[in-house]
């Protein structure tokens, strides 16, 4: 196996085994009775099950910084680039949410608390504009593969909207943010789109369907189109 194809196989697996230990939490005692509608997925860090959404949580932020590492290897992207930014912004952000503990609302705000969630929202931008921003020079001459990332960061952005729709109600009158979106659905289905958008570029490149090196900045932007 080449270095390459070995990079794409190890963070092909930490993104899946990170996504496979969130979805456990549901369904393991004691974390099955957090309410995946209104308790977000950092709820699972207030609890005795907190190592498995830390490893969790790492393992995705590995398997992103793998992933990003080898589209900049094959030349899909430029090691300075937008792609390289963001992608960065959201590792970056995956470290600091595991760091700075959500806030315990049974017992108060706290610094912790405001710095997680200041990163939350780092990186429920970062990820899906990293994939808009490669999914074209990367998926060039594969329309099917380009929607599919595309597709997926676009979802991702479209539902941390809808967190946006409930701040612009509240700040016209209306009742809490937090109350009008069943926030814990939408930031699921923000996290699990993103994870999804890298992976298909992962998966691109270990498969072949991504090796086209990155051209000067007109070729990217007619790619991009």
């Amino acid at each position: 196996m080449s270095n390459a194809r070995a990079v794409a196989v190890a963070s092909l697996a930490a993104l899946l085994l990170g996504v496979a230990l969130m979805l456990a939490l549901h369904v393991v005692p004691p974390t099955s009775e957090i309410s995946p509608v209104r308790r977000t997925l950092s709820q699972y860090a207030l609890g005795p099950n907190k190592w498995v959404f830390d490893v969790s949580v790492l393992l995705i932020a590995l398997g992103s910084a793998l992933g990003l590492a080898l589209l900049v290897r094959h030349r899909v992207v430029r090691p300075w680039s937008g792609t390289v930014f963001f992608g960065a912004l959201w590792t970056l952000s995956l470290l600091v949410i595991v760091y700075f503990t959500k806030t315990d609302w049974s017992v108060g705000p706290s610094i912790s608390g405001l710095v997680h969630r200041y990163a939350s929202v780092v990186a429920f931008v970062s990820l899906p504009l990293a994939v808009l921003l490669a999914a074209g020079a990367a998926f060039a001459g594969r329309p099917g593969w380009r929607l599919a990332a595309r597709g997926f960061a676009v979802l991702s952005l479209a539902q941390f909207c809808v967190i946006l729709v409930g701040v612009v109600r509240m700040s016209a009158g209306g009742g809490p943010w937090w109350r009008f979106v069943p926030l814990g659905l939408v930031e699921r289905g923000i996290t699990f789109s993103g994870v999804a958008a890298i992976t298909i570029l992962v998966l691109g490149v270990a498969l072949g369907a991504a090796a086209r090196p990155a051209g000067n900045s007109e070729d990217v932007l007619r790619a991009a189109v």
